[in-house]
C-alpha cells in the first residue's frame, strides 16, 4: 500500500572532518588529551601558543644548565677549600694558641744532638687555657710504626704538630715531616713536584748544569782543575742520592696513589684539592724522612690507593706515626699504639687489634678498682671519720702507683701510667 509505495530515504551526505573540527565522541583518540595538531585552535581562542623546542635547542639548553651547575659546584668547593686553608693558617701562625711545657732533659741541648728516639717527660699541652695533655710522657722509638688513637678533638693532631714544629725536644739529627696540607698548585707537573721535594738533589742538578755549560762554552779557565773537581764531587753526591732513578721512583709512587702517566705530566694547579693532597703524600714518601707523621692519610684515597699505601708502609724502615680512623689500615701497618685517654698518653705493643683486646681488659680492671674505691670511700664517709677517708684515699693511690710500676706488662716502657691519683671511673667512648 502507501508504506510500501513510499520511495526509499535518500542517504545523508557524508561530512568530511577537517583539522579544525573537534574529534568525534566515538573516535578512538577522542577522549585522550593530546596536543593540538595545528595552532588554529589556540589562535582562535586567543590562548598563547607554547611550541615545543627542537631537539637540538633542548640539548644545548640542558648542556648549558649542566655547565652552570658545575661552575657553581666548583666555586663552592674552592670557597670551602680556601676557608679550610685560612683556618689552618690561622692556627699555624698563632703562637699563642698552644702552650707547651715539659721537663728539661740533661744539660742544655747536647742531650738531643745524637739521639735516635724522641722522649719528652712531664709534658703538658694547653690550647687557649684548655688542657689537652697533662703531666704525660711522649715516647717515639726509632724504627717503630705508631698509630695515634683517641677521641676526636682531644689533641692527636696537636701532638703531631708539636713534634713537627719542634716545640718539644726532638733530636737535631732527625728530619721530621708532617703531611697535613695539599701541595701548592703551580705550573710544574705532578712528577716534577715530587722530584722537587728533594731540595738537595735539585740544587746539585742545577749546579751541575751550570758548570757543564760553562766548561763546554769555554766561559771559565779550569787550568787548576777546580771546576772539574767540583763536578766530580757533585756527581758522587748525586749518585748517593740516586739521581739516575729519581724520576722512576717518583713515578712509581704516584702510580701507586692513582696517577696515570698523563696525570703525572699534568700541572699541579689543574688538580683538585684531594689530588694535590695525594701529591703531598707522594712527596713525603719519596724523600723518606727519618720521622714521618701522617694525619688521616686515607681520607683522599680510593680503595686501590689505600691498599697500595698499606703495602708500602708495612715495609717502612724508619719511624712512622699515623692518625687514622680506618681500623683495617691501622691494623695492617702499626707495630705500636699510642692511646690518648684522660689527658695522658698510654702505650701498647702490637697492632690495633691487639690494642683493642688490652684496652677492653684495662677498662674492666679500672672500673672494678673504681667501684671498690667508691664503696670503701662511702663507708668511710658514713662513719664520719676523716682519718678513715684519708686512709682509703692513701691506700688507693699506693695501689695505683704499684700497678703502674709493674714489670712484664704488655704495655711498653713508655707508658705514662705512673700517676698516683685515686681510681676514677673509666670515661668510655668508641675508639
Amino acid at each position: 500500500s502507501a508504506a510500501a509505495s513510499a520511495p526509499p530515504p535518500k542517504p545523508r551526505p557524508r561530512k568530511i572532518q577537517t583539522l579544525d573540527d573537534p574529534p568525534k565522541k566515538n573516535d578512538y583518540l577522542g577522549d585522550l588529551d593530546l596536543p593540538s595538531s595545528s595552532d588554529s585552535e589556540d589562535e582562535a581562542s586567543g590562548t598563547p601558543v607554547q611550541r615545543e623546542k627542537p631537539a637540538k635547542e633542548l640539548f644545548l639548553a640542558q648542556r648549558s644548565s649542566a655547565a652552570a651547575s658545575k661552575r657553581v659546584a666548583d666555586k663552592e668547593r674552592k670557597m670551602q677549600e680556601k676557608a679550610a686553608a685560612m683556618k689552618a693558617d690561622a692556627l699555624r701562625d698563632d703562637d699563642n694558641v698552644f702552650d707547651v711545657s715539659y721537663e728539661q732533659q740533661g744539660s742544655g741541648e747536647d742531650s738531643t744532638l745524637s739521639a735516635t728516639d724522641i722522649k719528652v717527660h712531664q709534658m703538658t699541652i694547653r690550647a687557649k687555657g684548655k688542657i689537652l695533655l697533662e703531666n704525660t710522657t711522649l715516647t717515639i722509638a726509632a724504627g717503630r710504626r705508631y698509630g695515634l688513637v683517641g677521641p676526636n678533638g682531644k689533641g692527636k693532631s696537636t701532638v703531631m704538630r708539636m713534634i713537627a714544629r719542634r716545640q718539644v725536644p726532638v733530636p737535631e739529627n732527625l728530619d721530621v715531616l708532617l703531611v697535613e696540607q695539599e701541595v701548592v698548585g703551580t705550573e710544574d707537573s705532578a712528577l716534577e713536584s715530587v722530584v722537587a721535594a728533594d731540595v738537595e738533589l735539585v740544587g746539585l742538578r742545577k749546579e751541575e748544569a751550570e758548570l757543564t755549560a760553562k766548561l763546554e762554552g769555554l766561559q771559565v779557565d779550569d787550568e787548576d782543575g777546580g771546576v772539574s773537581d767540583r763536578l766530580n764531587e757533585i756527581y758522587e753526591r748525586m749518585n748517593e742520592l740516586g739521581s739516575a732513578s729519581a724520576e722512576a721512583r717518583a713515578s712509581k709512587i704516584l702510580h701507586g696513589l692513582g696517577f696515570t702517566e698523563v696525570m703525572q705530566r699534568r700541572a699541579t694547579n689543574l688538580f683538585s684539592g684531594g689530588w694535590r693532597m695525594r701529591i703531598s703524600l707522594a712527596r713525603a714518601l719519596y724523600i723518606q724522612p727519618t720521622v714521618l707523621l701522617l694525619d688521616e692519610p686515607t681520607n683522599h684515597l680510593d680503595l686501590r690507593a689505600v691498599l697500595w699505601l698499606e703495602e708500602y708502609l708495612t715495609r717502612w724502615k724508619k719511624t712512622l706515626v699515623v692518625v687514622s680512623h680506618d681500623r683495617d689500615f691501622l691494623n695492617s701497618i702499626t707495630t705500636d699504639i699510642i692511646h690518648l685517654h684522660d689527658e695522658r698518653l698510654h702505650y701498647y705493643r702490637g697492632n690495633f687489634e691487639s690494642f683493642e683486646d688490652m684496652y677492653a681488659q684495662k677498662r674492666r680492671e679500672m672500673n672494678k678498682e673504681f667501684e671498690k674505691y667508691e664503696k670503701q670511700m662511702k663507708a668511710a664517709k658514713k662513719s664520719g671519720s676523716k682519718d678513715k677517708q684519708a686512709k682509703v684515699d692513701k691506700q688507693a693511690k699506693a695501689g695505683a702507683k704499684g700497678k703502674g710500676g709493674k714489670k712484664g706488662s704488655k704495655q711498653s716502657e713508655g707508658s705514662s701510667e705512673t700517676t698516683t691519683a685515686a681510681p676514677r671511673k673509666w670515661n668510655d667512648y668508641t675508639v
